[in-house]
């Protein structure tokens, strides 16, 4: 399961309806692609399609779409958001990753 913060719930709600998703049944795409300097990196994008190998988990009423292989990265991964004059945005505490680079976008295990 992928948990949500209280303070990314409303950050990604709020950039969802900007952006033209409806929070209530639109998803959050959560992914690991290879790259980054520790390796592996995360992405994370609006989308309102699953595909046939997608997991779908909700967490303080946002839902959460994240394809098979990337369940096996991030699982037990709670996204927070992080603002303010040093905030880095959304921000993946992954308790899988053994490494992680200095900007919180990459990580390995």
């Amino acid at each position: 399961m992928i948990k949500v913060s209280d303070t990314a719930k409303r950050r990604a709600a709020m950039l969802m309806e900007e952006e033209g998703y409806n929070p209530m049944t639109d998803y959050i795409r959560v992914g690991v692609k290879s790259g980054g300097c520790s390796g592996l990196s995360y992405e994370l994008k609006f989308d309102n399609k699953l595909g046939e190998n997608d997991k779908v988990f909700e967490d303080n009423d946002i839902k959460i779409a994240v394809d098979k292989k990337s369940f096996l990265y991030l699982a037990g991964t709670t996204l927070e958001y992080s603002g303010g004059l040093n905030g880095k945005g959304f921000v993946f505490n992954n308790p899988n990753a053994q490494r992680t680079c200095g900007c919180g976008e990459s990580f390995s295990l």
